[in-house]
């Protein structure tokens, strides 16, 4: 085994440095997803937000009444319903819809509860620098 491992360190080790080098290459794409550099990991959105507290609890309270109670998912078109009802963004006239964005482009919280949300869950009421939001989240892509 030492001999081998001589042979490999010298001879076949430039040519193993160049596979692992790929190889982490490999891993340094995913480890970028996954630290939240911006650009392997996307994740895709709908929201509801409002100045007031009050007025999130409410459009929470209608999302409760129709679909969370009973453990069931909020449909996307009745999420973006309530956006449209509820949402003081000017992303609430198309239903809230985000679309896809990249980690690291969000700020803090919202970034947080957008990424940790799973696909096809909405999250309870939060708040962040611009006020209260509830996330749908439809979708994750690399």
């Amino acid at each position: 085994m030492g001999k081998d491992s001589k042979p490999k360190d010298s001879g076949k080790g430039k040519g193993k440095q160049a596979a692992s080098g790929s190889d982490d290459k490999g891993k340094g794409k995913g480890g970028k997803g996954a630290d939240g550099l911006g650009t392997c990991t996307y994740v895709k959105a709908r929201h509801v937000l409002c100045e007031k507290q009050g007025k999130i609890n409410e459009a929470y309270k209608k999302l409760q009444d129709g679909w969370l109670s009973n453990g069931d998912k909020v449909p996307p078109a009745e999420f973006a319903k309530i956006a449209q009802e509820y949402s003081e963004c000017p992303s609430g006239k198309k239903g809230g819809d985000l679309g896809w964005f990249p980690r690291g482009k969000m700020a803090g919280p919202f970034q947080d509860v957008a990424f940790g949300t799973p696909v096809g869950a909405t999250s309870a009421p939060f708040k962040s620098t611009h006020g209260y939001h509830i996330i749908l989240c439809e979708g994750r892509k690399n």
